[in-house]
């Protein structure tokens, strides 16, 4: 691999980082053992505009503890978009529920609100809204949906940081909302993720099950009240996540421009779509993606063998959950099956060059250029 090479993604990791890590290694222990990880949940809340947040080891166990949280269990249906990463789905799974696939919308990539108002049924016990790549659901659609029927709405906002929804941060709206700091995340601890709510009977619930099941107020010490989970960030963790914090808006407006400057130099191209920001949004821009109108004739495999030919890294864009083997179902969802097959996730690390960002586009453009000439030869 040459040092040239131009990778999808990796972390913005500066000296309050490390300063902050190491004081949580060398001071975080006894009576200190969680101070980084209060701070850290403290602050995400108050940058949120939710009352409460936990951290959590992954974005999948928040979800898995929110959704338990709920009661959801065997019977039930879960409603979320055919286009999700596997996270999404698996603990719906685990509970026993059965999840309900439904189409994306061919514009944001994300789920389509008619498709979900055509899956309730009288066994739906909650729908969740996927802010892919940084894009935002219909959330207005959604939570009037939510209000209809009693159903909650939850948002996966995993790749959704900064992202913003008519002045209410994504993740803020639904029920609650779940975080991946994953070390491909805008702002990461490693591995890590957050539960964020503003409902505080749904805290509670979700503070015991995070703490194997010990209620906060149960004076019995290691009297578990419940069987509950162990999904607990680490304080050294909690440390990274505390000064990445204090750096979000320079991480975000980073994400924003990396969005714009591909923007600009694809703009002459036809055919081609990206991450959309419409009036009264902010789109967090995790990451950028490319999208071919089926007419361009451009494959997702052409991107691939074009990126790894000019030495850099490109990651399909999600497969639909209904493609893989697990789920036997498998619904007309036609833009979640056709999306992926012309469609790649761009280069957005924090101190991407202008010349790096070059060489991604043309890269681009040149596979543009040659499915033309080869659609005009045939």
């Amino acid at each position: 691999m040459s040092n040239n090479r131009i990778f999808y993604t990796k972390p913005s990791i500066t000296e309050l980082e490390t300063q902050y890590a190491a004081d949580a290694a060398a001071n975080g222990w006894g009576a200190r053992c969680y101070d980084y990880i209060i701070r850290f949940e403290r602050d995400f809340a108050a940058y949120l505009g939710s009352t409460h947040a936990i951290a959590t080891s992954s974005c999948t166990g928040a979800m898995h503890m929110g959704l338990a949280a709920l009661g959801v269990e065997a019977g039930d249906e879960v409603i979320l978009a055919d286009t999700n990463w596997v996270a999404t789905v698996a603990p719906i799974v685990h509970l026993g529920a059965t999840p309900v696939l439904v189409d994306v919308l061919p514009d944001t990539w994300c789920i389509d609100p008619l498709g979900v108002e055509r899956a309730i049924t009288p066994r739906t016990k909650a729908i969740i809204a996927t802010h892919i790549y940084g894009n935002l659901c219909d959330m207005d659609a959604l939570m009037d949906m939510s209000q209809r029927t009693g159903i909650p709405v939850i948002e996966d906002a995993a790749e959704a940081i900064g992202s913003v929804w008519h002045g209410r941060h994504a993740g803020s709206i639904g029920a609650f909302g779940t975080f991946s700091f994953h070390g491909t995340k805008t702002l990461t601890t490693g591995e890590g993720g957050m539960f964020a709510t503003s409902d505080p009977a749904l805290y509670e619930r979700v503070l015991t099950l995070s703490n194997h099941g010990r209620a906060r107020g149960q004076t019995k010490q290691f009297w578990p009240d419940d069987i509950g989970f162990k999904y607990k960030m680490s304080n050294i963790q909690a440390a990274i996540g505390c000064a990445q914090l204090e750096r979000i808006e320079e991480l975000v407006t980073r994400k924003r421009e990396i969005l714009a400057s591909y923007m600009v130099r694809l703009s002459a191209l036809n055919g081609i779509s990206m991450n959309p920001e419409y009036t009264g949004t902010l789109n967090g821009a995790w990451m950028p993606t490319a999208v071919f109108h089926p007419a361009a004739g451009v494959s997702r495999e052409m991107l691939q063998a074009a990126f790894n030919a000019a030495d850099i890294d490109a990651r399909v864009f999600f497969h639909p959950l209904s493609s893989l083997s697990m789920f036997e179902d498998r619904p007309q969802n036609v833009n979640a099956w056709s999306i992926p097959e012309r469609a790649i996730n761009l280069p957005s690390y924090h101190d991407m060059s202008e010349a790096d960002i070059d060489r991604v586009a043309d890269v681009l453009v040149a596979a543009v250029r040659g499915a033309s000439r080869v659609r005009q030869s045939a």
